[in-house]
């Protein structure tokens, strides 16, 4: 008979659920974290389950995506979405928390069940057996070293240089066209040209757009991997236009035009519904971005389902060394979960964490682990991120662009949300009798 205990490295979002799991299905937990003893650079609170940034968990409404995945992990039994609706705070229809009551409850709901061993103690070196790796976009060195060695250096990545992410059909092509530069390729790219007064206007607006601002460990290490646009702009007028909006070998495909810039867009799944601005890592605030990048002719109207973004993020290159189990392909006692694994959020990392722990208690009863659709949420986010065919692999959130479409085309865009909705939910129903 199997050792009925896993390991479970990191105590936030996705460890504490993952320990929740496995614990209220009588699996023994070993709990490791490294607070109080040590803390990162981004963290001070010696609890569990510590929200570092926003403390708002996006939309609570059925017709969002993220009200929709909320849903789908009230289905599943989570323990960091009871938590936080027992500790909101009024945000309208978001659903957001006080950080010390939450983390102190989910801290006080871990502690609760005797089978999960609390051990304060960084980790340099993974223990035996079932492993769960949930130690979050600040791993530490040692660790990502042990992480690297392990799935060989080049699918371990320590920050997150990551372009926007515009859903393909809010793309104007009465403006925009398909062409590969000189023609060769087999039309990947969606092309938004510029004129000399478009190129400038955009240009200007983006040197002197608000920036975030980066922490000081953040700094180097991100401006020395990928620079971000606004940088390479501020270098002098024409240098997008010798870089990324280069506009040789795209003349227009029926005219033969030539353009003074072209901003390129590269599909980001096998579908073709979602692109991204090729070159176009920023650390542009979400809202000038949207502001700025809607300058560009043709995304005048664009939905942004990912806003690009630059920070010290430890995340490994899912596409090639991820399960839709959570499991790694070559070590299958090891789940990764939260930011490592490539998803993005609050509540995505809790989803991680959720299937992760589900499936490590399912290994170790002999029993068949589970995957889910892209009808779902979860599955559609885990099989976004484990089938990814982007060169440059960015983490993901959940948007309704990444699901399964409708058997038939629903013009409405409200009916089309709600019938997806509830075929996500009857499919969630469906795999809770199976766990």
């Amino acid at each position: 008979m199997k050792n009925k205990k896993v390991s479970v490295i990191g105590a936030g979002l996705a460890g504490c659920e993952a320990s929740y799991q496995l614990a209220k299905r009588g699996i023994e937990v070993d709990l490791y974290d490294m607070k109080p003893n040590k803390f990162s650079p981004a963290h001070s609170n010696p609890n569990f389950a510590e929200i570092v940034c926003s403390n708002s968990l996006k939309s609570t409404l059925l017709t969002t995506a993220s009200g929709l995945l909320k849903k789908e992990l009230e289905i599943l039994d989570s323990l960091i979405l009871k938590c936080a609706y027992k500790n909101s705070v009024p945000a309208g229809n978001a659903l957001a928390v006080d950080r010390d009551l939450f983390s102190a409850e989910v801290t006080k709901e871990i502690k609760r069940f005797n089978n999960i061993n609390i051990i304060s103690k960084e980790i340099r070196k993974l223990p035996d057996g079932i492993c769960i790796i949930a130690t979050g976009p600040l791993t530490t060195n040692d660790l990502s070293e042990e992480i690297s060695s392990l799935l060989g250096v080049s699918n371990l990545y320590f920050f997150d240089a990551s372009s926007p992410i515009i859903q393909k059909d809010s793309i104007d092509m009465t403006k925009a066209f398909i062409k590969d530069r000189y023609d060769k390729g087999s039309c990947d790219y969606i092309n938004c040209p510029m004129n000399k007064q478009e190129y400038e206007r955009f240009y200007n607006e983006l040197i002197n757009a608000k920036r975030v601002e980066l922490k000081n460990f953040e700094k180097q290490e991100i401006f020395e991997g990928c620079m971000p646009i606004e940088i390479m702009a501020s270098r002098g007028k024409d240098s997008l236009r010798y870089g990324p909006l280069k506009p040789i070998g795209l003349n227009n495909p029926v005219t033969n035009e030539k353009y003074y810039a072209v901003v390129q867009l590269r599909a980001e799944n096998k579908e073709k519904t979602l692109y991204n601005l090729v070159g176009f890592q920023t650390n542009l605030i979400f809202s000038e971005q949207k502001r700025v990048f809607s300058l560009i002719p043709g995304l005048e109207n664009a939905n942004f389902i990912k806003y690009g973004v630059m920070h010290r993020n430890s995340f490994i290159n899912a596409p090639k060394v991820l399960d839709k189990t959570y499991q790694l392909k070559c070590h299958k006692n090891l789940f990764i979960a939260g930011q490592l694994s490539g998803v993005e959020g609050y509540i995505e990392s809790t989803m991680s964490g959720l299937i992760a722990g589900i499936n490590a208690y399912l290994m170790i009863n002999d029993k068949n682990l589970i995957s889910f659709s892209s009808n779902t949420m979860i599955g559609a986010i885990t099989n976004y991120i484990t089938n990814n065919i982007s060169k440059n692999f960015q983490p993901m959130n959940a948007n309704f662009g990444i699901l399964n479409s409708l058997d038939y085309v629903e013009k409405n865009d409200k009916i089309k949300k709600e019938k997806l909705v509830e075929r996500s939910i009857h499919e969630i129903n469906g795999i809770l009798g199976m766990i």
